[in-house]
């Protein structure tokens, strides 16, 4: 359901042209769950961003659900983002001025959704933030945030979700309840899953593990996903 092939970024700098991503090619099946890792600057947000169509390589085609991302003009690729795609950053993303119940409708309502503020609603009460929809980000913990931000990306049902650092903002605790949230709710909807990561604990947890070096896609190494069980009445810890 995506397909990376002879993926290269170069930009251009005062000491010349740099290569951020260099000739990389892989697959990634429906359902699956992908960890990139690497140390800072080998390459792996700026492959993220290939990948969703946030950017356009120098050269080589990212091809998602059978669009070929590489040939489309930005209304294109947010076209198809808007239909197949949901992210998590690790800065969260929320509108300050917007409640976490209006943040989780935003997706909705571009979309052209029926009832966006029951929908949104329900997605906040399964992660655990019901009683907290008319808060601002401003008024969220870290965790919390975080928790919204999951709410809205898996609120359109997404076919393939990115995750860029998601918990790294956040200390060790509220880190695992929010991956354990993030798996629990890939699990129930079967979404893709691409995570971007410096833990290696928690890349483990995915199907496959891809690592970055210098702009290269270095090796692949099979992951030991386990299984995440659902918690009780679709509740988690806040954080």
């Amino acid at each position: 359901m995506l397909s990376a092939h002879n993926l290269s970024k170069h930009v251009t700098s005062p000491e010349g042209r740099l290569t951020i991503l260099d000739d990389v090619s892989f697959d990634v099946s429906l359902g699956e769950t992908i960890a990139v890792v690497g140390v800072s600057g080998a390459g792996k947000s700026t492959l993220l961003g290939l990948l969703a169509g946030l950017d356009v390589p120098s050269s080589g085609r990212v091809v998602l659900q059978n669009h070929d991302l590489s040939q489309m003009d930005e209304d294109g690729r947010a076209a198809v983002r808007a239909d197949h795609v949901g992210f998590v950053f690790q800065s969260f993303h929320l509108i300050p001025a917007l409640t976490a119940l209006e943040n989780v409708m935003l997706p909705l309502e571009l979309a052209g959704h029926a009832r966006p503020a029951e929908t949104a609603a329900a997605a906040l009460e399964k992660v655990g933030l019901g009683p907290r929809k008319g808060h601002y980000p401003r008024q969220l913990s870290g965790g919390e945030k975080q928790r919204v931000a999951i709410a809205r990306a898996f609120v359109i049902n997404p076919e393939v979700l990115f995750a860029d650092e998601p918990t790294g903002n956040l200390d060790a605790r509220t880190g695992e309840n929010i991956i354990e949230l993030l798996f629990q709710l890939n699990r129930e909807t079967g979404a893709t899953l691409v995570l971007v990561t410096h833990d290696l604990d928690l890349a483990r947890r995915c199907n496959r593990i891809l690592y970055m070096e210098a702009g290269k896609l270095e090796r692949e190494e099979t992951g030991t996903p386990s299984r995440v069980e659902p918690l009780p009445d679709n509740r988690v810890m806040t954080s």
